[in-house]
């Protein structure tokens, strides 16, 4: 079976958002297809959208799978579900939120499942935890490192590494 290294986005701002991060990068972990490589430190985030709620705590996580792209984003919706994640308005706060990132070189687009994320060069919250691990990684649509990206930002977005042992919240 052919591995493929990808990236997943972590993110909540509901009950207790590090820890939230912390289960959702376990159960990552925890599928069977799914080797976890690391995980970025957790990040401190301003909310985009919808202002009006508690900050976020964010993180990015290196895998190796052998999954395709679609199975991939199952065992995470999967995981989703099983921390308590419901349907909400469109940035509104969460339990848990888990994006497919990356999935190697790959480009994909299909109902439902768009490979690199569409948001991922526009987001702050993203590229810095992505920076930290692999800010050497090619976006495939764009040829551009997650470095040249985070550089030629322009999202305004409050972004801080969270301290060792500090919540988030």
């Amino acid at each position: 079976m052919r591995e493929i290294v990808a990236f997943i986005g972590i993110g909540s701002n509901l009950r207790d958002p590090a820890g939230q991060c912390r289960d959702a990068t376990r159960r990552i972990g925890a599928v069977p297809a799914i080797r976890l490589l690391r995980c970025s430190s957790l990040y401190r985030t301003e909310p985009v959208g919808f202002r009006d709620q508690a900050w976020f705590v964010n993180a990015v996580a290196e895998i190796r799978t052998g999954l395709r792209p679609r199975k991939l984003l199952d065992s995470l919706k999967e995981i989703e579900r099983e921390m308590g994640r419901t349907e909400g308005p469109l940035w509104g706060p969460r339990v848990i939120d888990l994006d497919l990132l990356l999935y190697g070189q790959e480009v994909v687009t299909e109902e439902g499942l768009v490979v690199p994320h569409p948001e991922l060069h526009r987001r702050r919250f993203v590229l810095e935890p992505l920076c930290e691990l692999a800010s050497y990684v090619i976006h495939p649509a764009f040829g551009i490192s997650a470095r040249g990206l985070r550089d030629r930002l322009t999202d305004p977005g409050f972004v801080e590494r969270c301290a060792a042992g500090e919540t988030g919240e």
